[in-house]
Order: structure tokens, then C-alpha cells, then sequence
């Protein structure tokens, strides 16, 4: 499963941009729309999309797009 292609449909959704395109070095300053809110929007989607929870201690640690899809491996590799 390629996390990082799955994972450029939901931000294109989120914050309502077709023209994004993700990398694992992506961060919040690389996309216009990405604030607080959206960023919770993203965390959900990603959540509801592989039916995993992220813990909240979790999230601040994420520094980029490379992060999340690290740690969205480790907890599909646990359910």
C-alpha cells in the first residue's frame, strides 16, 4: 500500500486544492489553506480513510507529510 499516493486525494479534498501535489517533505507552510482547523479536517480524513485514531500526544511531533505517513504505517501495522 503506497500511504503517501493514498494520502494526495484526501489533501486535495481538505483544502479544496486539485492542483496539490504531496511529497514526504510537504508541510503546513507548503500549502496556502492548511491552518489549525484544516489540519484537524486532514487528521480525521486520514483517520476515517484507514479506520485508525491517532493519539492527540501523537500529533504535534508530526513535522511533515514524510511523518504522518510513517506513523499511519505503524498503526496499520497494529490493528
Amino acid at each position: 500500500m503506497d500511504i503517501l499516493a493514498e494520502l494526495g486525494p484526501i489533501f486535495c479534498e481538505v483544502f479544496d486544492d486539485d492542483s496539490i501535489v504531496i511529497t514526504r517533505q510537504t508541510t503546513a507552510n507548503d500549502i496556502d489553506a492548511w491552518d489549525s482547523l484544516s489540519h484537524m479536517n486532514m487528521v480525521m480524513a486520514v483517520e476515517v480513510k484507514f479506520g485508525i485514531r491517532f493519539a492527540l500526544g501523537e500529533l504535534p511531533s508530526l513535522r511533515n507529510v514524510g511523518d504522518l505517513v510513517d506513523l499511519t504505517v505503524k498503526k496499520l501495522a497494529k490493528k
